[in-house]
């Protein structure tokens, strides 16, 4: 057999490989956008969790007011991306002081290894990175983050005072772990709450998430 046959399968093997391992990491940074569970436009699905006091919290509680929905997993390099550099935090302070509802849930499994419990996370988003969200609700089941199909970490939702989904998809334009891409990025959340809070109809409604997995609960 000549040389060139034999060296050939297994380099097409090994670069097989690494196109498949190259394929995985890829689909782990920019998922499909996916057929959501609810579209822009209908009401918000509703919801009750427990926040990481143990005190239950209702979408209904916020009944009239702009909220914003954040997945969020502080084992995910695009969460840290975002908290690293100040960004969500700044997000957060800017929408609370328009009266702004914001909600940061965790759908992470308890089986996960990123799983936090509730003193845990909420010591990590508060203490440790200085997030202000309203609230930081436990979805360890995954039943909110499914009927919303969140997909990611961060993963943003926009409900408007009437209870519609106006805004659902990733934070910003800027689809990768860079913390020095922030500043040129398009921030999709801010311009959708200047939009909404301003009376307008948000001039883009969705965008392609991005970021971690969510480590949903099998089943």
């Amino acid at each position: 057999m000549p040389l060139s046959r034999r060296l050939s399968r297994p380099l097409s093997r090994r670069l097989a490989g690494r196109l498949a391992v190259a394929t995985v990491l890829f689909s782990s940074v920019v998922l499909p956008w996916p057929a959501l569970a609810v579209s822009v436009g209908d009401t918000a699905p509703a919801f009750e969790l427990k926040d990481t006091q143990g005190k239950a919290v209702k979408l209904a509680d916020f009944k009239g007011r702009t909220v914003v929905l954040e997945w969020t997993n502080p084992g995910c390099p695009f969460v840290v991306k975002h908290y690293g550099a100040q960004n969500m935090q700044a997000l957060q302070k800017e929408a609370r002081a328009k009266n702004v509802v914001w909600l940061s849930i965790s759908s992470t499994a308890r089986s996960h290894q990123d799983h936090l419990a509730p003193a845990a996370l909420q010591d990590k988003l508060a203490k440790d990175w200085g997030a202000t969200p309203t609230a930081v609700l436990m979805d360890d089941a995954g039943s909110v983050g499914r009927a919303y199909a969140a997909r990611t970490t961060p993963h943003m939702y926009v409900i408007d005072p009437a209870g519609k989904l106006v805004f659902a998809g990733g934070i910003d334009d800027k689809r990768s772990s860079n913390p020095a891409e922030i500043p040129t990025a398009k921030n999709f959340v801010r311009a959708a709450l200047a939009d909404v809070l301003a009376g307008r109809p948000v001039a883009t409604p969705s965008a392609p998430p991005y970021g971690c997995s969510i480590k949903y609960e099998a089943g």
